[in-house]
């Protein structure tokens, strides 16, 4: 099976109700297809409303591992499922760092997303330069208790996470390799790091790079939309 290319973008903590309208405007009017867009939790509810109907998929940032309980302010797979996301990220380098969200976790999460019915999109990636050692160990704590079928991974530098900087397509290129290696091949993997209109091109064109995990510039209506178009999707 072919791999299918896709564009996501991560709002992470960025937006009001009015600036997500505007944004979702100028989406809807275009009408791009093979993006995603994932949203913090508050706005699930307008997001939904939005897009339904409309080629784009929506879905959230985070998730509970966790199918249900006590456990003050997480939100479950089952209840992202009943706003119709598609997509759910796990294991992003800010919950790994700023969370101290573990291996461990990013595994139950994606399984979790998974049992839900919906599709994980695993962030991997580096920052001490030991990119096959730290990718693979991240990769491999998933494989151990899941298939990674119908599912998405991304690679994130993390020094190149809203810092300007971005791997050269070749080194991308690289990695995206050695992580094909380990997934079955019509798995897509994603490029996440610096990604703007300006050099997503020479990105998406690495032969193992499947599109972009895309920040800042999923802000950016225009900006998003000639990413996506870069992808070819």
């Amino acid at each position: 099976m072919a791999r299918v290319p896709l564009v996501a973008g991560n709002w992470k903590m960025h937006g009001s109700r009015a600036s997500i309208a505007a944004l979702l405007d100028v989406l809807v009017e275009n009408n791009p297809s093979g993006c995603a867009v994932c949203v913090p939790f508050p706005y699930l509810g307008q997001v939904a409303e939005r897009l339904r109907g409309s080629p784009i998929a929506w879905g959230a940032q985070n998730v509970s591992e966790h199918v249900q309980g006590a456990y003050t302010g997480e939100v479950s797979a089952a209840m992202l499922a009943e706003f119709g996301c598609r997509y759910v990220i796990v294991g992003h380098s800010e919950r790994r760092q700023l969370y101290g969200e573990t291996d461990a976790q990013s595994a139950a999460k994606f399984a979790a997303v998974k049992a839900a019915g919906m599709t994980p999109i695993l962030c991997v990636g580096e920052t001490l330069g030991k990119t096959e050692e730290v990718v693979g160990r991240q990769l491999e704590k998933v494989l151990e208790k899941n298939s990674v079928e119908k599912s998405v991974l991304a690679y994130e530098p993390v020094w190149a996470i809203g810092t300007g900087r971005n791997a050269t397509p070749e080194q991308a290129q690289a990695v995206h390799a050695f992580l094909r290696s380990k997934v079955p091949a019509d798995t897509p993997i994603l490029y996440g790091g610096s990604v703007k209109p300006q050099n997503a091109a020479a990105i998406f064109a690495m032969p193992d790079v499947d599109g972009g995990l895309i920040g800042g510039a999923s802000l950016v209506a225009k900006d998003f939309l000639d990413i996506v178009k870069a992808a070819g999707t």
